[in-house]
């Protein structure tokens, strides 16, 4: 197996002390990418050479989670946006086991703090359209 490469992100986690800061502070995010499109929010990652990685998927997935676990993953939002936006270290990349038409892409990043995250990303081979799905601690 390939050695893995982490990304080392300019942005810190989101601080706050309960899920309602941390969440708003996920969202002040959201919103700045969202009102830059009036469709479907999205970012360019350089890694798949500019094409959009969109980020509606990414919001129905954490409200799935238990209020603990979403508040970790919010936490990391500004950050993984960032390694989206600006990693060029290729990611650990396989056949989805629950769909065959699709590739999940796991990019990794590691904070000025020593904490390590991942960044998952979902691309469909037929469209080539691709989605934020997760961002979690590693």
């Amino acid at each position: 197996m390939k050695e893995v490469e982490y990304y080392k992100t300019k942005i810190s986690k989101i601080v706050g002390s309960d899920a309602r800061e941390v969440r708003s502070g996920a969202e002040v995010i959201f919103r700045a990418i969202k009102s830059k499109t009036k469709r479907i929010p999205y970012v360019r990652s350089k890694y798949f050479k500019g094409e959009k990685v969109f980020l509606t998927i990414f919001w129905h997935h954490i409200f799935e989670k238990h209020e603990r676990e979403r508040t970790k993953r919010l936490k990391l939002f500004g950050c993984g946006i960032d390694l989206l936006k600006n990693s060029t270290f290729d990611p650990i990349s396989r056949e989805n086991f629950k769909s065959k038409s699709e590739i999940l892409h796991r990019f990794y990043g590691v904070l000025k703090t020593g904490e390590k995250f991942v960044v998952q990303v979902k691309e469909n081979k037929r469209s080539k359209r691709k989605d934020l799905i997760s961002i979690f601690p590693e």
